[in-house]
Parts: C-alpha cells; sequence; structure tokens
C-alpha cells in the first residue's frame, strides 16, 4: 500500500470500502503546486491503485477521495481535502493545525496549501532483527525526544530535540553511566496540535496526537526513517535498546469538529468506532474525540504493517502501547483474545519483540490492569499509587509495599512470574520532585484554568506549597524522593525511569505537561543534582549485580531447598506475623532475598520520621555491608536506618 517504486514508475494505492472515487494528487519538488491529480483504478476488496510512469523516489503526492457527503451518517468524501496516505514512510513538514481543515464539503476549501505532503521513499534493504536487548527487569528509560536534548550544553545546537541526538556520546555516556537497558521513546511519527492549543499559544510537546502512523515527524527526525535506524544501531552498539510508543488508539482528526486529514476522508465508518445505531457519532474511549476501529480488517492491517515496518526498517527491540486497551476492544468490550492482539503476538517478525501495555482507556470497562495476554508487559499504577501512599505517610501500607516489591501477584497472579512494569512517575502526572513538593496539581499555564490533569496525584508537599528557601524542608524532600527511587529499583518485576526523574527534574507542579514545549518540559541539565543522579546510579549498579533483585517469579516466601526465596521481618529481626500486617500504624519492613551459604540481600523500609536500627538474622562467617556507592549502612547484623529512608546490605564472607 502506498506510493511504492516500481520498475516503470510509482505505484499508488490505497484502501476504502466505501468511497466512490480517489485520485491521487502529484506535487513538485517543493510541495507546493498540484502539477497532475490522477484517477485510481479500483482493484477489488476496496484497494484503488495506479501505477504511474516517469515519477521516482521523492515525488510528494496525496489523496483525494470522493463519494456521498452525509457526516450524520459518518459519511465524510470531500475531494477538495487533500489527504495522507495511510502508508506514508515521510512527510516534507509537519503537520499544522488551520480551522480550514475543518470546513464542510459546502465550503469549497481545497486544503492542499494546509497540508504536509508524503513523500515517495525506496527503502533499503530490511535490516536483521536482532534479539531484543531489553529483558524483563531491566531498566526502562522514558524519553520525550525533543525535551530530552533541547538544552543539553555537550550536543550541537543543530542536534537539539532529535532522534539524532541520543547517539550523542554525551548522552549515551549518561544512560549507561545510569545501566539503562532500553530507552522508551515518546511518540516519534507525525503528529498534529489540538485545535484549542494554537490560540493560546502553545503546542504538543509530547506527540499523542498522531495523524501518520509511520512517517516519522519532520521535527524529530529531519533525516528520516535512516536517522532512527542510525541511532538504534548507534545505542544498540553500546548495549542500550529502542522501544518505540506508539498510539493505536486514536488519530489528531478528533471529534465531529476535528479536521480531515486522513482516514475520516477515506473512510470514516471503517476506520473508527462509531455509537450502535448512530454512525454520525463516534465513539470517546480515548478522551480525545474518537476511537480507532482495531477490530476492523483495514485498521488492523495498518497496525500490524506500522509495528513490521519499525522493527525491518530500524531494528527496534519492541513497542509500548497507548491507551492499549483500545486494541483490544469489539463491539462487546476488551477480548484479552482480539484479534489485532493474537496478531501482534503471533506475527513473525513481531512475535520475540517486547511488547508494553497501557493497561486502560476512558471507555466502560476500560481499566483491564492483569488482563492483557502474555508476554505483554502492563505498566502497573498500582504500584505507583501504593509506593506514593507508603512514603506519604498513609496508615496501613505495609502489606501494600510488600505485595509490590514482590511482582505484584494480586494483580499478575496468573503466572509464575510478573509481567509488571513498576514506575513511581511517568510523562503524564507529576514528577517524584513534585511529588513531595506540592500538595496540589498547578496547571495553570496549560490555559485551561487548572481544570485538566489528575486531581489526585497522592503527593504531599512537607509543609510549604512549592519552592521554598527552608534548607531542612528541601532536606526532607529530598530524602523522600531518594526513598522513592530506591523502592523502585529493589522491586520485582521491570522499572520504569522517566529521563531527569534521576536528577530531579520539576515541572513546578503541572502534571499534564503535555502543551509545554519549553522550559516546564525541556530538561535543565546544568541544574541538575549530580549527587542524585550519581546515587540513582548505584541504585542502578546494585540491582545489576544481585541476580535476586532482577529475577521475575513472584516472591512467596516459600521455601525451596529449605531455602526461602524472600523473609519479610520486623526492625527487631522477627518473622512478620499476622498482627504485623494488619497493623496499620507499621511503617518499617525488612526484605531479605535469598539464603543458603550467604550472598543474602536486605532492603530495610524506615517510613518512619524518627531512625531505626534493623537487627537482620547472622550466619557464621558472613557480615552485612552496604553495596559500593550506596550510604555506609551495617555494624555486624545491625543497620542503623534513618527515617524515611531504604538502607541495602549485602551479606559477604568475613574476612579470615
Amino acid at each position: 500500500m502506498g506510493g511504492v517504486p516500481v520498475q516503470d514508475g510509482i505505484r499508488f494505492s490505497v484502501w476504502s470500502g466505501a468511497a466512490e472515487r480517489l485520485w491521487v494528487s502529484i506535487f513538485d519538488e517543493t510541495g507546493d503546486c498540484e502539477t497532475d491529480r490522477l484517477e485510481l483504478v479500483p482493484e477489488g476488496d476496496g484497494v484503488f491503485a495506479l501505477t504511474v510512469p516517469g515519477l521516482n523516489a521523492g515525488t510528494r503526492y496525496g489523496f483525494r477521495a470522493d463519494g456521498e457527503y452525509a457526516p450524520e451518517r459518518g459519511l465524510w468524501f470531500d475531494p477538495a481535502k487533500l489527504l495522507m496516505d495511510p502508508y506514508a514512510l515521510a512527510i516534507d513538514r509537519p503537520y499544522a493545525f488551520d480551522q480550514r481543515l475543518s470546513a464542510g464539503r459546502g465550503e469549497k476549501i481545497d486544503t492542499a496549501p494546509l497540508m504536509p505532503k508524503a513523500v515517495v521513499l525506496e527503502l533499503p534493504e530490511p535490516v536483521t532483527p536482532k534479539p531484543p536487548l531489553f529483558r524483563p527487569g531491566g531498566l526502562i528509560y522514558e524519553v520525550a525526544v525533543r525535551a530530552f536534548t533541547m538544552r543539553h550544553p555537550a550536543v550541537p545546537e543543530a542536534q537539539r530535540g532529535t532522534i539524532a541526538a541520543l547517539a550523542h556520546p554525551a548522552i549515551i555516556e549518561h544512560l549507561s553511566k545510569l545501566g539503562v537497558s532500553a530507552v522508551e521513546l515518546m511518540p516519534v511519527v507525525a503528529w498534529i496540535d489540538e485545535r484549542h492549543l494554537p490560540p493560546l499559544g502553545l503546542r504538543n510537546a509530547w506527540g499523542y496526537n498522531p495523524v501518520s502512523f509511520m512517517a516519522l515527524d519532520p521535527r524529530l527526525a529531519p533525516g528520516g526513517i535512516a536517522e532512527l535506524r542510525d541511532t538504534v544501531a548507534t545505542l544498540g552498539d553500546a548495549g542500550i535498546g529502542v522501544i518505540l510508543d506508539l498510539v493505536f488508539n486514536h488519530t489528531g482528526e478528533s471529534d465531529e469538529l476535528g479536521p480531515t486529514l486522513s482516514l475520516r476522508g477515506l473512510d470514516n465508518l471503517a476506520y473508527y468506532r462509531h455509537a450502535p445505531g448512530d454512525p454520525g457519532k463516534l465513539v470517546n474511549h480515548t478522551g480525545t474525540g474518537n476511537t480507532i476501529a482495531c477490530d476492523h480488517p483495514a485498521a488492523r492491517q495498518l497496525i500490524l504493517d506500522t509495528l513490521r515496518h519499525f522493527v525491518l526498517h530500524a531494528g527496534v527491540d519492541g513497542f509500548r502501547f497507548d491507551l492499549a486497551t483500545v486494541l483490544g476492544r469489539g463491539d462487546d468490550g476488551f477480548d484479552p483474545n482480539a484479534a489485532l492482539l493474537a496478531a501482534i503476538r503471533n506475527d513473525l517478525v513481531l512475535q520475540d519483540r517486547i511488547l508494553i501495555a497501557e493497561p486502560w482507556d476512558i471507555g466502560p470497562g476500560g481499566y483491564q490492569l492483569g488482563n492483557f495476554p502474555a508476554p505483554f508487559l502492563e505498566w502497573n499504577d498500582k504500584y505507583r499509587d501504593d509506593i506514593r501512599r507508603f512514603w506519604r505517610g498513609d496508615r496501613g501500607m505495609a502489606g501494600a509495599l510488600a505485595t509490590r516489591l514482590a511482582g505484584s501477584s494480586d494483580v499478575f497472579g496468573g503466572g509464575r512470574s510478573t509481567r509488571s512494569v513498576n514506575f513511581i512517575a511517568a510523562h503524564d502526572g507529576m514528577t517524584p520532585a513534585d511529588i513531595v513538593r506540592y500538595e496540589r496539581k498547578h496547571n495553570e499555564e496549560n490555559g485551561e484554568q487548572n481544570r485538566d490533569g489528575h486531581d489526585e496525584n497522592l503527593s504531599w508537599n512537607n509543609g510549604v506549597e512549592g519552592e521554598t528557601d527552608d534548607p531542612d524542608i528541601e532536606a526532607r524532600r529530598r530524602a523522600d524522593v531518594l526513598a522513592m527511587l530506591s523502592t523502585l529499583f529493589a522491586s520485582r518485576g521491570a522499572i520504569m525511569l522517566t529521563a531527569g526523574d534521576e536528577f530531579g527534574r520539576t515541572q513546578s507542579g503541572n502534571n499534564n505537561a503535555y502543551a509545554q514545549d519549553n522550559a516546564i518540559t525541556w530538561l535543565d541539565w546544568s541544574g541538575r543534582d549530580r549527587q542524585m543522579e550519581d546515587y540513582v546510579a548505584a541504585l542502578s549498579a546494585m540491582r545489576r549485580s544481585v541476580p535476586a533483585l532482577r529475577e521475575l517469579g513472584f516472591l512467596t516466601g516459600e521455601a525451596h531447598a529449605g531455602v526461602r526465596d524472600v523473609e519479610w521481618l520486623t526492625e527487631a529481626g522477627l518473622p512478620f506475623g499476622e498482627h504485623d500486617w494488619k497493623d496499620a500504624e507499621r511503617r518499617r519492613l525488612a526484605m531479605v532475598l535469598g539464603g543458603g551459604s550467604g550472598g543474602r540481600f536486605a532492603a530495610l523500609f524506615n517510613g518512619s520520621v524518627s531512625p531505626a536500627e534493623f537487627v537482620l538474622p547472622a550466619q557464621a562467617g558472613f557480615l552485612w555491608s552496604s553495596p559500593p556507592g550506596l550510604p555506609a549502612a551495617g555494624n555486624g547484623g545491625n543497620v542503623l536506618v534513618a527515617g524515611r529512608s531504604v538502607a541495602f546490605v549485602l551479606e559477604r564472607e568475613e574476612p579470615r
């Protein structure tokens, strides 16, 4: 499908199950002048195609479709609308919202001057996909490509904010220092601003509003798919995989008042979900105005072809799926065995890739945490919330803390191992630094009177809302962030860190900074907390050096060959009893992993304000000592743990 070079020209093909006529519009090398308009020929099964001789790779083009125009019945055909090829591999400029893109057919506004043009590419031979570098249990580093390097002093100014910048030696050095297993790139395919942003002088900074599924956004990848492929290869040479965050739940065409850019103009009824019995009303399970009908064969094929494209032509490790419940939706709701989910798991190109679901949408039955089929990993918001509650000081959280540390068997208990992606914070929501600094969201800069974003953040401000020059408050805040990050690195399952959280990034309390393509989201490399960064690097090194921290089996406390995989102990060194688990005021807990002839590992959690001495079980010939790079702790079997902190100790043979 799309515009494909063939021996004697370019073959253009596009699918529509409802259009009566389709054309390809050819443009000059500037993309501004339409030089030809040629009607495509129906080939059956909804495919319209035409081979145009004399054209070469680099040709700019778009489609036009005609048929009945009756939006109240879900029909939006208008040949005045230039439509982006759903299979476009490149576009010649970014999308820019213009109200004229939403004009009705009767207004007869030709949108070609307002639209990017698809560019025909002659793709090189596919790469041979290598086994993913990322393995469940590793560290995922979530990156907003533009925000990540816009202020990095070592990256050349012309390269900042691009995918190529991720391959810069200074960036690779930083990722390697942190022990990153894979970078997860927030959307890099071409998107359009939501229509309310331009009047506010704002721009979409995250990219979760796609129009093209395969074409990379020119602002992030001026070098196109080759830039992504080269960056993936360079990161791979450093042992770092690449996971793409892709949005297949909606498009930037939005609701009935939105622009007609591609799928709506080609076959609105096929590509989008509509209310039962009301084809003129779009279903909005995404909160963005439309929902892709992932159970329709055309949409399913487009999604599968997109995934294969990025594996075969960029060599990525895998994918994170935004609002992934939509991928399994049919007329009767979510189905974990839906055709698309099964096709992804069974596809020969995709079956060994890393697959990560954000397991919810806002539609009926949309919260599906734990219900995606293996091998899908899942973002675990229960982990996020329980860890925040514990460190906020909520009552009765000791049991929840242990459950999350042990792999969340209450969520993923259908198998022997966890599929959890554990995180304290992600791109949406407050940063760890803001969690301990603001009790309330502060989204005024978004221009929606602070109505957007979640109201409940499970956050606390340590006595003052926002910035303060009180050194005691600042010290408490910093300790709370380190405690949360320490908990993350001691947890079973994959762990995820959003770029900048390792050195204290702040968004000034904005928990929905999607529209802040500015210093609110651009990482401040010169002002970063280097001590915190070094601490996180040491946590990561510890995790990599302790096999028990990277294993995926649920911690059960059951004995195997006389050795328990975990012991849960009080600070007095006594096994947790039923009364301890039920004690709503208990805020101290020791997790001891391993056993047998030494080599045990202990994580000691003190959620109380006052310090506490933890007594650890001793073995003759062994001593407890701190991992390299972390604060010294341990005196034989006794470890003093500061208030509201985590201490780690390893069991080592006593020097002879």
